[in-house]
């Protein structure tokens, strides 16, 4: 798998966004994903040294539309935990030039 196919999105919650002040970035990562393989892809992507790895696989939600019930889709979610010399990871553009 390359990098990008490894990589998702950003997870871009509350709780993540309070996680990125001590270095702590989340993503959704691909079903198949191992830690390495996410190690190897956040330092390739982003030029940044990581330092551990967490994944969990977080089920799908019961949604109901009608009278008629499904469920929306799993996915695995990663926290990634840079090195305290690494660079941040710019996930939003700046544009405070106004």
């Amino acid at each position: 798998m390359e990098a990008r196919d490894i990589i998702l999105r950003p997870v871009v919650t509350e709780a993540s966004m309070a996680g990125m002040d001590n270095k702590r970035y989340t993503f959704d990562v691909d079903l198949r994903a191992t830690k390495t393989q996410v190690k190897n892809a956040v330092e390739e992507i982003f030029d940044v040294k990581v330092v551990k790895v967490n994944i969990m696989n977080v089920k799908g939600k019961l949604k109901r539309q009608g009278r008629y019930e499904g469920y929306t889709k799993r996915r695995r979610k990663a926290i990634v935990t840079l090195s305290a010399d690494s660079n941040e990871i710019k996930l939003f553009n700046d544009n405070s030039e106004n």
